[in-house]
């Protein structure tokens, strides 16, 4: 990182935008408030991240995020949403992972891993493939079906395969998984560690009064559908490095309104932050079927806010948020120390720069070297001729006739 900045590229300290004020956190200094969010691409062969994972997530570096996090990476194999899914469940997947990050090292940002288990959610086709339940009758070639898990035998979707319900023991199992994949994370050089508990997967499943149903020590009261998840965030913690930041994404509530309900979370991440958490992305639904709260830009900024305030931890905020001076506000009121983006920055990965420049009157110092100085030598050239006005301004010299030898 320090390169990349040596070479002439200004991340932050240029500005008075709270957007681009680093942030510290443990034993890492975000240069921006500007993260890209994980995003799921099923484009993964046995879990292994290859080139176009490199080029996907370098890009969003190159763009000026001051973190970028890898996909949800599964920490079993069957715990992966479908056969394309990015893995860590094997010490083979971490030379392409340790790829990435570096790269992403190289260029400034810090990088980051979504550890998570799909649950019932699992065994799932690609979106493009028709999303829903993985059946044999559909299945590509050597892509069959798996059985799932979940944390009470409740169908992900009405009419899906009813997942089993996880034994004790395997919780066990599940907990060591996390911990292994944790291991995997500090091998291939991550910064953070985000573990997915959010969009109805399966540490979801245990929050979600809608999913969990059962009678033991991990069902019933919000404390014991807490049980399980907290244990995965002690485990998480012990095993990465002190000097290195844990975050959590939460869903702030069930997309039906009878279920999972912001105290519930507010209650949630006071207790995770009392296990070392120290950040809560907040986003919202996954299970119960569409979306019974109010929607529209920023929609899930005030479920941030909240958190932040009553749980006494620091939040990122996400969802509809597709504007630099929105964002800008979100970070500048208090309502999230972090903002994340992710179709918006899949449809422009050059997000915070355009960001920068928009809140610093048109600088171009946060980008890359190689480009910054060009831009901003044509921007000075366009302040001088105008706008394009129509085909052909420019009127060519016609050609002087030759001299006869």
């Amino acid at each position: 990182m320090e390169d990349r900045v040596a070479r002439g590229r200004s991340l932050h300290a240029v500005t008075d935008t709270a957007l681009f004020q680093p942030l510290t956190v443990r034993g890492r200094t975000l240069p921006n408030r500007l993260v890209v969010a994980p995003m799921c691409q099923y484009s993964a062969t046995d879990g292994l991240v290859g080139d176009y994972h490199l080029v996907h997530l370098g890009r969003f570096a190159l763009g000026g995020f001051g973190l970028v996090v890898v996909e949800a990476t599964a920490v079993t194999r069957d715990g992966r949403i479908s056969h394309g899914d990015v893995g860590v469940w094997s010490d083979e997947h971490v030379p392409g992972l340790a790829r990435v990050v570096d790269f992403l090292h190289a260029e400034g940002a810090l990088a980051g891993v979504q550890l998570a288990h799909a649950g019932a959610k699992a065994s799932s086709r690609r979106p493009w493939e028709g999303g829903g339940p993985l059946t044999p009758e559909d299945a590509n070639p050597g892509e069959e079906p798996w059985p799932t898990v979940s944390a009470s035998e409740v169908a992900a979707v009405p009419d899906g395969p009813v997942p089993h319900a996880l034994t004790v023991d395997e919780l066990g199992e599940l907990r060591d998984a996390f911990v292994a994949a944790t291991r995997r994370a500090v091998e291939a050089g991550f910064d953070v560690i985000e573990i997915h508990a959010a969009h109805g997967y399966l540490l979801h499943q245990f929050l979600s009064p809608l999913s969990n149903r059962r009678e033991d020590a991990y069902g019933g009261s919000l404390e014991s559908r807490m049980r399980f998840p907290l244990e995965i965030a002690a485990a998480v913690r012990a095993a990465w490095p002190e000097d290195r930041p844990l975050f959590v994404r939460v869903s702030a509530v069930d997309g039906k309104r009878d279920g999972l309900t912001v105290e519930d979370t507010v209650a949630f991440s006071r207790e995770l932050a009392a296990r070392g958490v120290d950040v809560v992305d907040v986003s919202g639904g996954g299970i119960g079927g569409g979306w019974e709260h109010p929607i529209g830009y920023g929609y899930q900024v005030p479920y941030a806010a909240r958190i932040r305030e009553e749980a006494g931890i620091a939040t990122m905020a996400v969802g509809l948020i597709t504007d630099a001076r929105q964002a800008e506000s979100v970070v500048a009121d208090g309502a999230a120390d972090l903002v994340a983006f992710a179709r918006e920055a899949q449809d422009d990965p050059n997000l915070a720069v355009h960001a920068f420049r928009e809140l610093t009157d048109g600088s171009y110092d946060a980008y890359p070297v190689q480009a910054g100085p060009r831009l901003a030598g044509r921007a000075r050239l366009l302040d001088r001729i105008g706008p394009w006005t129509g085909p052909d301004p420019v009127q060519v010299e016609p050609p002087r006739e030759r001299r006869s030898a």
